[in-house]
């Protein structure tokens, strides 16, 4: 069946929802496709413990509180689920649901083809808001382990429970791996950690949540085009929790509650894997972003003359315990370590591939600014630095989405 509309947007995530209310609210026909249910990323590819690491004061999308009556608490998976559904009722957006699109085709400047499994849509503009985090991104060395293992991503895990018995190897710590090494821990496996260069942040600093200091500093509001290393945009978000009503986290802390640490994987050998002797490098990576972090904070408390207690000591920035030796290990043989699951949290990328003609760099990158293509009527939203440094949380969405929708406005008129 052929459907013709002003604008198709492809993703029933926050960043499509957001576009599509603003987009009702102009009176500009449009319809949503959604592969699965309403937030599907975050029901398929989220863990049963998973924790935003932003509160709730930084969720708003445009029109609806995000749980305002605990503003500092911070939700769970099932909470922005529910939400988005309530969003979608709320403004009665037009969302078609387990229409997954195969195929996008420029049919002429002013017009696109957009196909599912059982339906064909025309539109004079397209909204790609599938996002650039809705698959795992695994090293090709993940598919070396033996057959006996289970092999996982952070995007397939989903609880204890689902694993066999025996011990469990999380590869790379940033957020992912940080938050499901504690959900492991605190179900009493033996995990073994295969550490990763990423920094850290406090969740808490001299009274306040990071977040908040940051969004007052106006960090979050840094725009792409002012890096100076565009090279930030790529690198992964500090560890921190927002789980146990949010908590920092370090490798010190995990290896306090009973994690075994090791520097990171440069390949497999059957059962071996091949370690980095880089742990201590990681570590002191983590704790140097975290001390600069603070630093900031700092300066801007004495600049501004402002009231702020002392910082007080964190739980989550222990000192780091006897390693036995883990630092110096370059083998761990994962059926002498009784290991029968190895979960891969080494980030998430984009499946752009449904997109049938030239709209991205020599890396694969969308070529956008601010989320406006180099395709007249094309648009991309809900990814890091779409144009400011909070484009990549809930609390830039709006903010991307409004400007969006403002040339989407403009552009409909002009091809009307």
């Amino acid at each position: 069946m052929d459907h013709k509309s002003d604008v198709v947007i492809v993703g029933a995530g926050q960043a499509g929802l957001c576009v599509s209310c603003l987009l009702k609210q102009a009176n500009i026909d449009h319809i949503v496709l959604e592969r699965g249910k309403i937030g599907e990323s975050w029901r398929s590819q989220r863990w049963d413990s998973f924790y935003l690491n932003t509160p709730n004061w930084a969720n708003d999308l445009h029109g609806l509180s995000f749980y305002p009556e605990s503003p500092d608490a911070f939700s769970s998976r099932d909470d922005l689920i529910a939400y988005l559904e309530r969003y979608v009722t709320l403004f009665d957006l037009p969302v078609r649901p387990n229409m997954p699109v195969i195929a996008l085709e420029k049919i002429n400047s002013r017009e696109y083809k957009i196909m599912t499994e059982t339906d064909m849509f025309y539109a004079r503009a397209v909204v790609v808001a599938t996002g650039s985090m809705s698959r795992p991104r695994l090293p090709a060395m993940a598919r070396k382990l033996p057959a006996e293992i289970v092999n996982l991503s952070a995007g397939t895990y989903k609880n204890s429970n689902s694993l066999p018995d025996g011990a469990v190897s999380v590869i790379g710590t940033g957020q992912s791996g940080c938050q499901i090494a504690e959900d492991l821990l605190g179900a009493h496996r033996r995990v073994y950690i295969c550490a990763s260069r990423v920094g850290r942040a406090p969740r808490t600093y001299r009274g306040r949540e990071i977040l908040s200091w940051w969004r007052d500093m106006g960090i979050l509001d840094v725009c792409t085009e002012d890096l100076e290393d565009p090279a930030i945009q790529y690198t992964p978000q500090p560890q921190v929790s927002g789980t146990k009503g949010g908590h920092t986290v370090s490798l010190q802390s995990l290896a306090h509650q009973g994690a075994i640490l090791f520097g990171g994987v440069q390949e497999i050998d059957g059962w071996n894997l091949k370690l980095k002797r880089n742990l201590k490098e990681c570590i002191a990576f983590a704790d140097e972003r975290a001390a600069f972090f603070k630093s900031t904070i700092d300066e801007y408390i004495a600049r501004k003359g402002l009231q702020a207690p002392v910082a007080e000591p964190d739980p989550g920035e222990a000192d780091l315990p006897d390693l036995n030796g883990s630092d110096e290990r370059e083998t761990l043989n994962l059926k002498e370590a009784d290991v029968s699951a190895v979960i891969w949290c080494t980030g998430f990328g984009a499946d752009w591939s449904w997109i049938k003609f030239d709209a991205f760099d020599e890396h694969g990158n969308p070529l956008h600014r601010q989320g406006i293509s180099e395709n007249e009527g094309l648009y991309f939203t809900g990814f890091p630095w779409l144009s400011k440094r909070k484009s990549g949380i809930l609390f830039g969405v709006s903010e991307d989405a409004t400007r969006i929708v403002e040339h989407i406005q403009s552009y409909v008129a002009m091809s009307a």
